[in-house]
């Protein structure tokens, strides 16, 4: 990677300018336990890349008492630097480093035994942490947010004053076996410029010492009861914590949960179930001595059964329901993995939604958990998929499959780029820890492992992994190709052939539903809207109606009664166009929408439709 700057040519989207360089991002960054007494410390640090001593162990970082006598210039945190939004422009090589500096003032002084928390998002891909000269701690994994408790290195035992927090930060992108997405040092085609450092809000909380650190809500519908689990470090055996649950602002539940132990509490009334038809939010207060949050909880379920002709499916509350999905990266021509704006990561949510879609499969990218809140409350199911990583991959594995191959046995790591047993420890690592991030989410339906071959391996054991992480939702252990015969899906990608369910599974298959989690990727380039020169897609089309009509065709000739056979979920290649990629339904810059909205919304619908039970004939008289 060269330090030269990223995009050909710079595109905005509508919300570019709405972006407050002192305060980006100033929202609420963990909307499932918020407290007050909080600040963010998005905005301008001072920056500086300075060269890495060779390192053998790909997580070395600098010593961030280390840092360097003159600066750069700024940085607009939370961008990485190679955006635009950053200010900066500029990538990061495996050989340097890239440090950070801010100066802050907590909100107000700490009473006596409150502790301070520094929260990073997340920072891509190792950190080390100093505050006022003192090393706080680190992180290696470039997706997941960590938090570090800072009270004991802050200088005056009040906070008072002025404070200073250095990060210094290494990226090794494709190098190494370390999690990278599809961030790649030659970009082009599907795979993207990386991003590095800090990419998500930093903030800091101030909570007294005896606080709410963790909090579990589990649903059982059928039930209308919630498991309550509240964690807190510092307390002693029989403390309690008071937990009331509201609906539309009415008390139905209330009761004191001890601490630590999984609670049940029963709710009044008929309870209402969360789908994307109608998302509804359960409020959740906790009162634990002197600390006070609030968060949210949604009674669904998800799970796998057989609809009336005896084909497998995918169930929400019980029922039989098709998941009508996009395929969603999460990438942004002006802030990269970052959106500008709050509202930005509301309006992707919101145009999926318009177009008839109720799933988006976030792919291979985790996101900040507003994105999460989006889709809680405005009705879209997730699809997660976990980030991958590896060493080099084989085209012959990754990419022959698509016009059509046999499936291999991921069990042979080194023909999957997953020699390095310690890159495979660190996977299944970054996989717990993402399932307990996002384990309490209600609009996560399910977990996707690996994708494409890109750095799988033993995936039949990881899926079993993952089921007993969270026995809640169905797993798709491995999107695409070289299906292993476990899981809960048969999961295919079909870009070049007709989309056709196998005879197999037109008779029930082997129990696992049918799925196809990538297909379509038919591509228009609209002029203006180009992030680069060079463009990429499947299918080209030259105009928004011909493009329109050949989705149209796509679904009607081949999904719909792909559907009508047993086909249980769909996922169409994309929501929005990636650098070189034009395969998006929205262009980059989220400016012009190339299929209608109620073009789109009618196809989906007669793909729902086409899942429906049939009608019982009307018997004669």
């Amino acid at each position: 990677m060269s330090a030269a700057t990223t995009a050909p040519i710079v595109l905005t989207t509508p919300w570019t300018d709405a972006v407050d360089a002192d305060a980006p991002l100033p929202e609420y960054p963990r909307p499932q336990l918020v407290r007050p007494g909080w600040c963010s410390l998005n905005g301008p640090w001072q920056y500086a890349v300075t060269p890495l001593a060779a390192a053998a162990d790909p997580c070395a970082v600098a010593d961030p008492l280390d840092a360097p006598d003159r600066w750069d210039g700024r940085i607009v945190v939370p961008f990485s630097p190679e955006t635009p939004l950053s200010g900066v422009g500029r990538s990061l090589r495996p050989d340097e480093t890239l440090w950070y500096r801010r100066r802050f003032t907590l909100p107000r002084p700490l009473a006596p035994g409150e502790r301070v928390l520094l929260h990073l998002g997340a920072v891509d891909q190792s950190c080390r942490v100093a505050v006022d000269g003192v090393e706080a701690g680190g992180h290696t994994g470039g997706y997941l947010p960590f938090s570090l408790d800072v009270t004991a290195a802050l200088r005056a035992g009040d906070g008072s004053g002025e404070h200073e927090v250095t990060v210094a930060v290494r990226d090794v992108t494709d190098t190494s076996w370390l999690a990278r997405g599809k961030q790649s040092s030659r970009r082009g085609g599907i795979w993207y410029t990386p991003q590095s450092g800090i990419w998500q809000t930093v903030w800091l909380e101030i909570l007294p010492r005896v606080a709410v650190d963790r909090l579990r809500l589990v649903p059982d519908l059928d039930a209308g009861e919630v498991e309550v689990t509240v964690t807190a470090a510092h307390a002693d055996d029989r403390a309690t914590a008071d937990v009331t649950v509201r609906a539309a602002g009415q008390v139905v539940a209330a009761a004191p949960v001890p601490v630590g132990a999984p609670t049940r509490l029963a709710l009044d009334g008929p309870p209402r179930p969360w789908s994307p038809e109608d998302p509804f939010l359960y409020d959740v207060e906790v009162a634990l001595g002197d600390d006070r949050v609030t968060s949210y909880v949604a009674l669904r379920s998800f799970g796998v059964g057989r609809d009336a002709a005896g084909h497998p499916r995918l169930l929400l509350n019980g029922e039989p329901y098709l998941p009508v999905g996009l395929l969603d990266q999460g990438y942004w021509p002006d802030g990269g993995y970052t959106a500008p704006t709050d509202e930005a990561l509301a309006a992707d949510v919101r145009l999926a939604r318009a177009m008839g879609f109720t799933m988006l499969r976030k792919h291979v990218k985790v996101e900040p958990l507003r994105w999460y809140h989006h889709c809680d409350r405005l009705g879209m199911l997730v699809w997660q998929d976990a980030v991958n990583g590896g060493g080099r991959y084989h085209p012959l594995v990754i990419t022959a499959p698509v016009l059509g191959a046999p499936p291999l046995d991921d069990r042979r790591h080194r023909r999957f780029g997953r020699e390095d047993a310690a890159g495979r420890e660190r996977f299944e690592a970054e996989l717990r820890e993402l399932v307990e991030h996002l384990r309490d989410v209600p609009s996560v339906a399910l977990w996707v492992p690996f994708n494409e071959a890109w750095g799988q391996f033993d995936s039949a054991r990881v899926a079993d992994l993952v089921r007993r992480l969270d026995p809640t939702r169905p797993v798709d252990h491995a999107s695409g190709w070289h299906d292993q015969g476990a899981g809960d899906l048969r999961s295919l990608h079909v870009y070049f052939r007709p989309v056709r369910v196998p005879r197999r599974w037109r008779r029930g298959g082997d129990g696992r539903v049918l799925a196809v989690t990538e297909y379509g990727g038919y591509s228009l380039v609209e002029p203006g809207h180009t992030w680069g020169r060079k463009v990429f897609g499947y299918r080209l089309y030259r105009s928004r109606r011909t493009l329109a009509r050949a989705v149209a065709r796509l679904h009607d000739r081949e999904i719909v009664p792909a559907v009508r056979r047993g086909l249980a979920a769909t996922v169409y290649t994309q929501l929005s166009d990636v650098e070189d990629e034009v395969n998006g339904l929205v262009t980059y810059d989220r400016r012009v929408v190339k299929v209608p909205e109620h073009v789109m919304r009618q196809i989906n619908d007669r793909l729902r439709a086409a899942a429906a039970p049939a009608p019982a004939p009307e018997r004669t008289p």
